[in-house]
């Protein structure tokens, strides 16, 4: 996870999010047990903003 999106979450949520390595370019954030984002799925990155609203959506 980018350092600019760490920080974000960090100071949006009040969490600090951790970064577990992955192989074959897996790139998945997962929150509360539950896939936000997944680069397998969407085939692309996300956006920072993407993964922010993302989380705002699990919070309601």
């Amino acid at each position: 996870m980018a350092s600019g999106l760490a920080a974000r979450i960090s100071e949006e949520f009040g969490v600090e999010p951790t970064l577990e390595k992955g192989v074959a370019g897996v790139f998945d954030v997962i929150a509360n047990g539950q896939v936000v984002f997944s680069k397998a799925r969407e085939r692309r990155f996300p956006d920072d903003g993407e993964i922010i609203e993302a989380l705002k959506q699990l919070e309601s």
